[in-house]
């Protein structure tokens, strides 16, 4: 390879080589060459196909490890897909988003993997609340467990657990956990995880006087809350007829909100 400075006997004194390449730039008139379709034409799409790849990997293919990372535009717009890695109570679990799911690589790309381990989940998942149910609260803070709240439990870990699940995004409470309706697969169907806990007689509608959130949907979590109540399944179970034999009674039903302004109050009243 040549230098522009080189001389054709390797001279150090003279530089034509160096010249004839300094005078070339000088006479070029840039302006045209810059404008000069075959230059301009690559430089623009080069430059509008990486702006592109950018934005669509923030909105789409970036990985949003905690509530705090969620954009406040997010809400009532986007929805997260990820793994469910634990289920607290029985309308709350936690989510490692895998935006793109298989297709970016989630699950098969070894870089991609969802954490098995307390450690290697730490301050990387989303703590989601289900819109529109309140499930049987579990015993908490001295408080009693309310009738149903293990099957509660049970029945959301089996549905749930270890799946793919797609949030659709509300709001962020007041406890940090982000308010969604939340579907999951199932025999290729689509379900809504809070509408299958109230069919199943497992939750009752969201009834605090604020904060709830239905999206398009509280006709239908009414009419199946109702539906439940009326086939008796779940907490709605009254005994059988044989129990009232034994001399069992039916329970007073006692809703997760009466149980939390019960216990609300009792505290209260106790505090000096």
């Amino acid at each position: 390879m040549r230098w522009p400075w080189a001389s054709d006997d390797d001279s150090p004194k003279e530089k034509p080589q160096l010249a004839k390449w300094i005078d070339s730039i000088q006479d070029t008139d840039w302006s045209s060459v810059l404008t000069h379709p075959g230059t301009l034409l690559p430089s623009v799409v080069f430059t509008v196909s990486t702006i592109s790849a950018l934005r669509l990997y923030k909105a789409y293919l970036r990985r949003i490890p905690s509530v705090n990372h969620i954009k406040p535009n997010y809400f009532r717009r986007r929805s997260l897909f990820g793994q469910v890695t634990s289920v607290g109570d029985a309308d709350n679990f936690r989510l490692f988003h895998i935006p793109g799911g298989r297709l970016a690589g989630w699950g098969w790309l070894p870089w991609k993997r969802v954490p098995t381990t307390r450690e290697g989940l730490a301050n990387k998942t989303i703590h989601i609340r289900i819109a529109g149910v309140d499930a049987p609260e579990l015993a908490h803070w001295g408080r009693e467990a309310q009738p149903y709240s293990q099957e509660a439990l049970d029945w959301l870990t089996e549905y749930i657990q270890n799946r793919r699940v797609r949030a659709y995004i509300y709001r962020r409470d007041q406890y940090d956990r982000v308010v969604a309706q939340v579907f999951v697969r199932k025999w290729l169907r689509r379900r809504d995880v809070g509408l299958e806990m109230l069919r199943k007689g497992l939750a009752t509608v969201y009834e605090a006087k604020t904060g709830s959130e239905f999206g398009e949907f509280e006709q239908q979590y009414r009419e199946a809350e109702e539906k439940a109540r009326a086939d008796k399944v779940g907490m709605w179970t009254r005994p059988s007829i044989l129990a009232r034999l034994r001399g069992e009674k039916a329970k007073t039903f006692e809703s997760p909100r009466e149980y939390k302004a019960r216990h609300t109050a009792t505290e209260k009243q106790k505090k000096p």
